[in-house]
């Protein structure tokens, strides 16, 4: 009875001094707060009972904020969770820099953005609610490396075992490991790191660490966790990835490359199928491709490099004309070529039309004061005496033709040059369509008309994003086109409406026998790429269409016929735009040269030629130039035209292939073959040339002596 009463007492005496502490500490509960870059977690007793410290290079900190029992804080782009006893219960990755957390209406909002863009999404049940595109920013995607070598080696152990999210860490204690000779600790620390869950950047990243590190397998399980890190995220290989966006996805090319120069062609097979799997289209594939196929060459391994060399060329498929993904600067190239031999016609026309009638003209204008003078003596008269007035009806047929298509083949060269630029804008070149960073760019590419192929963009964001009914809205714009009704019938398919789905398969595959994800979806089992990629990481998903490069062109801008009659309604707008590298006044200069060319041209071409041009005759220097500018002297006739436009293509193509100028797409591959075949035929121009300039000189020769006898 007595030891009972003195426990009841004890009880209330600890019930009192606690309720006392209580009252004087002014009623403290247990939180988390953030001193400087410390983030600390105080119990009811207000004592600090843990704390962890943020490196400033990690960015910014927003919180912390208690919800669903944890402590939340944004250190950067990422929102650590921590329980009151200090351990990390998660962390969640974010596609910007976080701005704001708010616990409005009972959810926590997390905000991020890019510049004047925002995106917010809610976080329950310690996930992220929502799709979550990854920019490829390497201030994001390169933020769990850079976090993890924040911290100073002595730290490392404590970091890892507070931080066990972050695999950095984890193989920094694992080389550290390798340096003491602790074959067992460095196993199990690089174990831990591959085993951790990561956005495929980092896991991309991590496996080229490992590699270099000397952990091979547990590169290629890093490998094969971020290709499917890269699936889950709604990544697709159909679309072209730039070599900035694989820079900040881990750089794997980087990688790749460095192990091809190294000749470590075993471990350079598990990269490039890699990239083959997720991405084969990325920016400049060709030429690895081909180089992979030739070291394969070397080591006898030719079906493999045959293979290889097929498989590049199937991925042409798609693109303008079939030309692969360099389509567009081929075409620019090939319209460089053309504008300047049709520049070099026109000025080998012209010369030849003062030489043949510059002493003529000098006779007629002598009595108007000369041929200088007479332009402000007698403009008029001077006006009427100009070297096209000289000229014969086919003679300035022939001009008038070479100006108006070097005119169309500029158009076309601006075009190109356009589109193309267009083309590489960073949102279209990121591996997938969504999000708030691709929405942003898809505004400063101005793709907001009614075309089908905008439509069709905008329409499979939403339906990657998970909207539904604003994808059902692009799409209805968008009728006809086979890539949007399998698209549709995925939106069917979604709401389990299998009868409608398959029905709208049928109805795209019998629109485009050629469309692998409609033959995907009716388990047709293509063998294209894609489809692979889809069999593999999304098997439960149907698969949906993208755009190809044809698509993507039509989306971006008009078609080059829609140049051309930009370039007659505003022809001064449409050459301004003209890349060629000159400062601004001289670009103006040659464009007025060349209208007012074309304007006096084409009103010269309507005056009767001037009597006195009979008796031009043929002097010594037009001759001289008739040997030096095949066809020049000949254009009253059809070989003349023929001889020129020859002799002018030859010329300015021989003179891409000295490096004269920059014609790498077009010319860049071409071997010590096409440079003899040129000059075979600039050879051969030549000599017909001179057959044709001796019938002529033996024609005239003969009139001459007819007249003389009559």
């Amino acid at each position: 009875m007595t030891r009972s009463l003195c426990s009841r007492a004890r009880r209330l005496a600890a019930g009192l001094l606690a309720l006392l502490a209580f009252l004087l500490t002014g009623g403290v509960q247990a939180e988390a707060s953030v001193q400087g870059r410390t983030l600390s977690f105080q119990d009811a007793a207000g004592r600090t009972t843990w704390t962890r410290r943020y490196p400033a290079a990690l960015g910014t900190l927003l919180g912390p904020l208690s919800q669903d029992g944890l402590n939340w804080l944004a250190v950067g782009p990422a929102l650590y969770a921590y329980a009151d006893d200090g351990e990390q219960r998660v962390r969640l990755d974010f596609p910007a820099e976080i701005s704001a957390l708010d616990q409005g209406g009972g959810t926590l909002q997390v905000t991020g953005g890019f510049g004047s863009v925002r995106q917010t999404f809610s976080v329950s049940n310690m996930q992220i609610q929502g799709r979550v595109v990854l920019p490829p920013d390497p201030a994001v995607t390169g933020w769990l490396r850079r976090a993890a070598l924040a911290v100073p080696q002595p730290e490392l152990p404590q970091a890892a075992s507070a931080d066990p999210s972050n695999p950095f860490l984890h193989l920094r204690l694992a080389r550290l490991a390798q340096l003491r000779g602790d074959r067992y600790g460095e196993v199990s620390a690089a174990q831990q790191a591959v085993t951790a869950a990561v956005p495929f950047a980092a896991s991309v990243q991590l496996a080229a660490d490992l590699d270099s590190a000397g952990f091979p397998s547990a590169a290629d399980l890093s490998l094969d966790r971020a290709a499917r890190d890269w699936a889950a995220r709604g990544y697709d290989p159909a679309l072209p990835v730039s070599q900035e966006a694989l820079r900040a996805y881990g750089d794997p090319l980087l990688e790749l490359n460095t192990l091809l120069s190294q000749n470590k062609l075993r471990r350079a097979d598990a990269w490039i199928r890699y990239l083959r799997e997720v991405s084969p289209r990325f920016e400049g594939y060709p030429a690895v491709y081909a180089r992979y196929a030739r070291m394969l060459d070397a080591q006898d391994r030719s079906g493999e490099a045959d293979e290889w060399r097929q498989f590049s060329r199937r991925l042409s498929a798609g693109t303008l004309y079939n030309l692969g993904p360099g389509a567009l600067p081929i075409l620019r190239d090939a319209f460089r070529v053309l504008a300047l031999a049709l520049l070099l016609a026109v000025l080998a026309a012209l010369l030849s039309f003062a030489a043949h009638y510059w002493s003529v003209q000098g006779r007629d204008l002598a009595a108007l004061g000369g041929r200088w003078r007479a332009w402000l003596l007698h403009p008029l008269s001077r006006a009427r005496r100009v070297t096209l007035a000289y000229a014969g009806f086919g003679e300035k047929l022939v001009l008038v033709s070479l100006l108006l298509g070097l005119l169309f083949v500029l158009s076309g060269w601006v075009w190109t040059s356009r589109v193309d630029a267009r083309l590489h804008a960073p949102a279209l070149n990121a591996g997938t369509y969504g999000g708030a960073w691709f929405y942003d760019g898809l505004d400063r590419l101005e793709l907001a008309g009614e075309a089908r192929d905008i439509a069709l963009i905008r329409g499979l964001a939403a339906q990657l994003d998970a909207s539904a009914a604003l994808a059902r809205q692009s799409y209805s714009r968008a009728l006809g086109s086979a890539c949007v009704l399998n698209n549709q019938g995925v939106l069917a398919a979604g709401a389990e409406n299998t009868a409608e789905a398959r029905d709208s398969y049928r109805q795209a595959l019998a629109l485009d026998p050629g469309l692998p994800a409609a033959a995907y979806n009716l388990g047709l089992h293509p063998s294209d790429p894609e489809s692979a990629f889809q069999a593999r990481f999304r098997p439960a998903q149907p698969r949906l269409c993208y755009p190809d490069q044809q698509a993507l062109i039509g989306a971006l801008d008009l078609t080059p016929g829609s140049e051309t009659l930009g370039l007659l309604r505003a022809p001064w707008v449409a050459l301004s735009g003209l890349p060629t590298g000159l400062p601004g006044p001289l670009q103006w200069l040659w464009i007025a040269c060349l209208l007012l060319l074309l304007a006096a041209c084409l009103l010269w071409l309507l005056v009767p030629r001037l009597p006195q041009a009979t008796l031009a005759g043929r002097p010594g220097l037009y001759r001289l130039l008739a040997l030096l500018l095949p066809g020049a002297a000949l254009l009253e006739g059809a070989w003349g035209s023929v001889l020129l436009l020859g002799w002018a293509l030859t010329l300015s193509a021989l003179l891409g292939l000295s490096g004269w100028w920059r014609l790498n797409a077009l010319l860049g591959a071409a071997g010590p073959e096409l440079r003899t075949l040129l000059l075979g035929t600039l050879a051969l121009v030549y000599l017909l040339n001179i057959v044709v300039f001796v019938l002529e000189e033996v024609r005239v020769a003969r009139r001459g002596r007819r007249t003389a006898l009559s």
